[in-house]
């Protein structure tokens, strides 16, 4: 796409001309190993984003959510994250396969900080460890295991901006419904009341039926 005016930046010394050097503090927060306070972090957050790129190049982000403390720490470099029944699209997993690395974003709820960890995955389809993870009954068909390489907490301007967590902000109506999105996009062929009993009260019902 062409645009009148736009002036691309192709080199990193031209990115610093526009954005300066961090302070040391931040420029050095990094650490290769989890603290008390990053395990603290992740017994209490039930959601996590997960990004990961193909050999080719190719992404994806791919949101992970179970009670709070879903992540499994082995040990100070090593967690390991659950995948509960969902869409078996497998696009994150088809990436780990060909590209091992993986970053998190690990969030609480009504926190504008983050915590976020960079490392390398493998996945694992059993493991000692799946029976620390079963939830209303459902223990894992496979699991991520992630070796951090390092690990941040972030700060919370982007949330402070965005208003995230502010309720007065949310308006859940401003766009058509999920059941009618699903229409127009995913299921011409339903109707919008099929689709609309579909995503209904008994929708959270199969959260864990295989």
């Amino acid at each position: 796409m062409e645009i009148p005016g736009l002036v691309e930046i192709t080199s990193y010394d031209e990115l610093r001309d526009v954005v300066p050097p961090p302070v040391a503090r931040t420029r050095d927060k990094a650490r290769p190993a989890l603290h008390e306070l990053d395990r603290q972090w992740l017994a209490a957050s039930p959601f996590c984003l997960v990004a990961t790129s193909a050999a080719d190049g190719t992404c994806d982000v791919s949101p992970k959510g179970d009670p709070a403390g879903f992540t499994t720490v082995l040990d100070d470099t090593t967690i390991a994250i659950p995948e509960r029944p969902g869409n078996r699209r497998l696009d994150g997993f088809r990436n780990i396969l060909s590209n091992p690395h993986i970053g998190l974003i690990y969030l609480i709820p009504g926190r504008g900080d983050t915590l976020r960890i960079n490392g390398r995955a493998r996945l694992v389809k059993d493991a000692p460890f799946f029976d620390d993870m079963i939830v209303k009954g459902h223990r894992p068909v496979l699991a991520v295991l992630v070796e951090i390489e390092e690990i941040f907490h972030h700060c919370s301007k982007a949330f402070l901006r965005s208003q995230l967590w502010k309720t007065e902000t949310w308006d859940p109506e401003v766009i058509p419904s999920r059941p009618r999105i699903a229409k127009a996009l995913e299921r011409q062929e339903d109707d919008l009341a099929t689709l609309e009993e579909y995503y209904g009260p008994s929708y959270s019902n199969g959260l864990y039926a295989s």
